[in-house]
């Protein structure tokens, strides 16, 4: 894929300056890192290499990475690498997706709480599909998935949901069977978005219980008992969205599918089409149009703010599995799973082979073919240091050196 005209980081050094003047004392230590690597990356301050063809000569420069995970331009080899150490996980089976989303009236306390309502968030999502799924009314089976939090919707607004992708079936109460779902129909949706519903908000009630939120700005006034319970009382009269998907049954496809979740950051560079006038035109899809893609325009210093909504806590775990796929029993009930569906093990990681796992060779990287006569190999023959105090971005940013 060609390198876009237009990235984040090009807003970011024009208008970063004035975002920070407005909004710098309201960011989190991890929304500033996130602000900064953006605009560094592969700049002439994370250093670099110069490569050289063996065979023509021919020279490229390249500027290192920040290997943010919020940078729209790092997430590729980082999601290359974890498909392939998925790939031996995943079943010969069909897989089902489903997406729960909190309420609208949680994004204020969500965005003074992330770490606490994110991680509610997982933990009551991962308990409320065991449970419906462990009913013998429903499956009555054990299962377990991949859980992968967004914070965005297309126009970058505040839309914090799960994305659960999971085998549709487990394995049987005495384990001595698969239990497959029934065709086209994972779990019914109106029981798992009432018991959703009920975990988080017994969850939400404790956490406010223990003296554990931060409520400020629109939230002080919820500090009150009564006007908590009546905000609680809202919430439980709302309808929770849960939307769950079709089962997928090609395991391949499977892969692919959770490549489009894994890694993804709430806008990629592809959408950008033009920076004038101190306005960002970006694309989007618009899903209560028939998916239609559509274009906005924001101001920068809006379309910065909305970005650093999505970037979050520092060390916050945005993937996680649970069930039997969950870290501590993966590898075991995995083998029951492939036993039980009569199926092969895959090779375990370190069998695969060094191409499979690495990222792809980047064009003009060491050891890459030359992309000039298509014969040599580039060869490194310097290396480019960092170059400290490049910029402060606390003051408008010069045209910058970029690869």
């Amino acid at each position: 894929m060609s390198r876009p005209s237009l990235e984040v980081a090009d807003v970011v050094r024009e208008h970063g300056a004035a975002f920070l003047a407005r909004y710098g004392p309201t960011l989190s230590g991890a929304q500033h890192r996130a602000l900064r690597a953006i605009a560094l990356c592969r700049t002439a301050a994370l250093g670099g290499h110069i490569t050289q063809c063996d065979h023509c000569g021919h020279e490229v420069q390249a500027y290192n990475s920040c290997r943010h995970r919020s940078c729209p331009k790092c997430h590729g080899a980082a999601q290359a690498a974890w498909l392939a150490a998925r790939e031996r996980e995943i079943l010969e089976t069909a897989y089902c997706h489903v997406v729960f989303t909190l309420p609208h009236d949680l994004g204020p306390l969500a965005l003074q709480n992330p770490r606490l309502l994110y991680g509610l968030l997982f933990r009551t999502v991962a308990q409320t599909l065991q449970d419906i799924a462990g009913d013998p009314k429903h499956l009555g089976a054990e299962i377990g998935g991949l859980a992968v939090l967004h914070t965005w919707g297309q126009q970058l607004y505040h839309h914090p949901h799960l994305h659960c992708v999971l085998p549709a079936g487990g394995l049987a109460a005495d384990g001595t069977h698969w239990v497959p779902c029934r065709p086209h129909f994972f779990l019914p949706v109106r029981v798992l978005s009432r018991r959703f519903r009920r975990l988080y908000l017994a969850g939400l009630a404790q956490t406010y219980a223990q003296g554990q939120l931060t409520l400020a700005g629109r939230c002080r006034e919820l500090i009150e008992p009564t006007p908590w319970q009546h905000f609680l009382a809202a919430l439980r009269d709302k309808e929770w969205v849960v939307y769950v998907k079709e089962p997928l049954g090609d395991p391949q496809h499977v892969l692919k599918y959770l490549a489009r979740y894994t890694h993804r950051v709430a806008i990629s560079n592809h959408r950008l089409l033009a920076l004038e006038n101190g306005q960002v035109t970006f694309r989007y899809k618009d899903y209560t149009r028939g998916h239609r893609l559509r274009t906005i325009t924001l101001a920068a210093v809006e379309f910065l703010r909305r970005l650093m909504l999505h970037v979050p806590p520092r060390g916050f775990h945005r993937m996680r599995h649970f069930g039997f796929l969950a870290n501590r029993m993966r590898q075991e009930k995995l083998a029951q799973c492939r036993a039980l569906l009569g199926q092969v093990s895959r090779p375990c990681a370190q069998e695969t082979t060094v191409d499979r796992e690495a990222p792809a060779v980047l064009p003009g990287a060491p050891g890459a073919q030359c992309p000039v006569c298509q014969h040599g190999r580039m060869q490194l023959v310097q290396t480019l240091y960092r170059q400290q105090g490049v910029w402060d971005l606390s003051r408008p940013m010069p045209g910058c050196d970029t690869s």
